[in-house]
């Protein structure tokens, strides 16, 4: 077994594309509308969905905002340079909601960034991580 994806569900499919994609630099995989069933899924992710755990967005069309619910923590994404990654990432639009630097009890460099649905993305140094 291994992961395949995990599902957001997004208020506006454009707007979060153009975060996942634009300022996160993830590429879109597959896109399908299921006009039956009134709503969209698109694929994004850093590699080939057969080789590499990937996320859903789903956009049900008369949906236009959620709450993120208090049991969903976030996303993690590792890097290899968080201070220029968070520096890109706000000169793109992005939101850092809590700037580089270690975490609280321990060593390990992490910062948060918000999409524009309110999920939180949990960036952390690749590089000499101990924790």
């Amino acid at each position: 077994m291994r992961m395949l994806h995990t599902m957001l569900r997004v208020g506006n499919l454009e707007r979060s594309l153009g975060f996942y994609t634009e300022v996160l630099g993830m590429n879109l995989l597959r896109q399908k509308d299921y006009p039956g069933g009134r709503f969209t899924l698109a694929f994004v992710g850093y590699g080939d969905e057969k080789n590499e755990t990937v996320l859903e967005l789903t956009h049900n069309w008369d949906t236009d905002r959620y709450t993120v619910g208090d049991g969903f923590g976030h996303i993690a994404l590792g890097v290899a340079d968080i201070y220029g990654t968070c520096a890109a990432i706000a000169a793109k639009g992005g939101k850092v909601v809590r700037e580089p630097g270690p975490m609280k009890h321990g060593s390990t460099v992490i910062a948060f960034v918000e999409d524009p649905d309110g999920y939180k993305i949990e960036l952390i140094q690749m590089v000499d991580r101990e924790d």
